[in-house]
This record gives structure tokens, sequence and C-alpha cells, in this order.
């Protein structure tokens, strides 16, 4: 049976509604059983059987926020886009709560394909996939997996399963740290299983210590202020589950990204504190890959980590350069 969800009927976005396109709420299901929930932006007056597009991230947001800003934005431009919220989180179903899983995750980018294709004003032919921060390497993942998808953008992207398995900037890349870090997810397993629930590792820290990272003070300037909270958003609350990302350490999610044949384009800020996962993604997609020039790493000036999920006050979204794109590989 699929699981019924409880979706808001008002708009509750973190931006302003577009009087351009046509907005609902939709819900698909995974092969696992998984019922997601989506909005659906269609361009107004829209004829035919249009290119389409689905979007989630960033990693602990909801479609709320930056997934549902690209994908309205794109709407405008001609597409008919689906923002999703990913399985455990968000109104998606999924049991336990604010779990993480590098398979299940890619595999409802997989399903938003599926959906996407048995819609009656979409030509199957031209499906692409945005993917945000922790969503940018699962959208990598699955494009190496689903020959369906015909182009993928990967914006301000992280790769989960490094910074979970390394830390940040490979800071704790040695056996000896993830031993560490595996017998204390362990021993949180067991206090989980004697509680009964599982425990919660917060969001992004509030409030804000003085000595915080940049990249930290980044985080909480979207996720805890107005610009970008949101009361659905792991990260502007609770965060995920301790064990949520577990799994991460062991699997390496962009394994036969240089086997991707369609358009991919890797989109990043020169001042993110992340900009290495996209350079480095870039760089093992294109290595001994015969499909090179449908490839594209675009760095943005000045810009940060965040400033890709709303603009950042300075339009450094390049969606001029996401419509060509998707315009030239989606055809």
């Amino acid at each position: 049976m699929k699981e019924k969800l409880v979706l808001t009927t008002e708009w509750d976005k973190t931006f302003p509604k577009s009087d351009k396109v046509n907005h609902s709420k939709v819900t698909f299901h995974n092969k696992y059983g998984i019922t997601l929930a989506a909005d659906l932006y269609v361009p107004r007056d829209a004829d035919g059987k249009l290119p389409a597009i689905a979007v989630c991230g960033p990693f602990g947001a909801v479609k709320e926020q930056a997934a549902g800003l690209y994908a309205q934005t794109m709407a405008e431009r001609g597409f008919l886009t689906i923002a999703f919220d990913p399985s455990f989180t968000g109104e998606s179903g999924g049991q336990p709560r604010y779990m993480a899983s590098p398979d299940i995750n890619t595999e409802d980018f997989m399903a938003a394909v599926d959906f996407l294709s048995l819609q009656d004003n979409v030509d199957p032919e031209k499906i692409g996939i945005i993917g945000i921060c922790g969503w940018g390497g699962m959208a990598i993942n699955t494009a190496a997996l689903d020959t369906r998808i015909k182009a993928t953008v990967s914006s301000t992207m992280y790769d989960m399963t490094r910074v979970n398995a390394k830390g940040y900037f490979d800071a704790e890349d040695s056996e000896e740290a993830r031993y560490e870090k595996r017998k204390a997810l362990n021993a949180q397993r067991i206090a989980d299983y004697k509680n009964d629930s599982y425990t919660l590792g917060g969001g992004v820290v509030d409030p804000l210590p003085e000595d915080a990272p940049f990249f930290v003070k980044d985080y909480y300037d979207y996720y805890k202020t107005e610009r970008g909270y949101h009361p659905r958003s792991l990260n502007s609350n609770g965060g995920w589950n301790v064990i949520g990302c577990q799994s991460f350490m062991n699997m390496p999610i962009l394994q036969y990204a240089n086997e991707i044949r369609n358009a991919v384009l890797v989109i990043h800020g020169e001042k993110a504190h992340s900009c290495y996962f996209s350079r480095d993604a870039y760089a093992a997609m294109v290595k001994d890959n015969p499909y090179v020039d449908n490839k594209e790493l675009l760095i943005i000036p000045d810009a940060v980590h965040t400033d890709l999920y709303d603009g950042g006050g300075k339009d450094a979204i390049p969606f001029d350069k996401l419509e060509q794109f998707f315009k030239e590989y989606l055809r």
C-alpha cells in the first residue's frame, strides 16, 4: 500500500510565488514503496509535451527552499519541473524519519524520472535533473546509473560519501580517524536501540559561536535566518539522526562518474569552502571518459556555498546558463 501523505496547501516557500507558472502538489513512489512529495511547476499556457527537470537538495533542506526556487525559475523558462523532498524528510514518507542512504536517495532521483516519464505533458526523451549541495553528488551518481537522464546539473556540490569518510577538507582521512568515528556511531546505535528512538545530531549550530568557521557562518546565514529558514528543514532545526548517514562512510558514490555519456554541468562558487568537491568530481568525471565534449565545470566568481542556494542577494545562480544548457541537451 502507498503511504498517504498530508501535504500543506498553502504557499510556504522561502521565495515568492511566480505568476508565470502553475503550481500544484504531486506524489510519486520509489521502488522501495516510499511515497515522495513534490511541487510541480508548469509554464502557464504551455502546450504539447515539454522537456522536464527534477530538482532536489540541498542535503538536509526541503523543497520549499533552494530546490523549489530552481524548479520554479526553470519552469518560468519553459520546462516542466518538480522539486521533491527525499525519502524520510520533509513532506515525503519513509520511516524512521531523518535517515539518509546513498542507495535510497539515488533511487529517489530515479523514481522522479519514472514519474516524469509517464506524464502526458512530458517528452520522456527530454528529462534532466538538478542536484544542489549533497544532492549534487547524488545527481552525478544517478546520471552514471540512469541512461534516461539526458542532462544533469550539480550546483555547489558536496560528495557526501567523501565528507563522511574523510571529514571536511579530507582532514580526517586516516584508518584511525574512521575507526574512531565508526566506533562512536556503533555505540550510538546501541543507545538508540535501547531507548527505542533515534538521537538527532542537531542542525546548524545556534547560537552561532564567535569563533565559528566561515562555512558554518555561511550555513547559519541561510538556514537560521529569514533568508532560508523553514520549519520542516533538518538543517534549520534538529538535523539528521546521529547515525543517519553512517552507511555513506563505506560507499563512494562517484565511482563510475567517468562512464557518464550524457551531458553534465558542474557549477560551484569560487569562494565556497566546498569548491574542491566539484573540481575533483569534474576531473574524475572526464578522466579516461571518451564523452567529454558535453561536460563542463563552471566556477562562479566571488560566490560562496550558499550563494548558489538562493543567489545570495547578488544573482549568483547562473539561470541563463542553466536554460541554455538544458535547451541544448533536452532538445
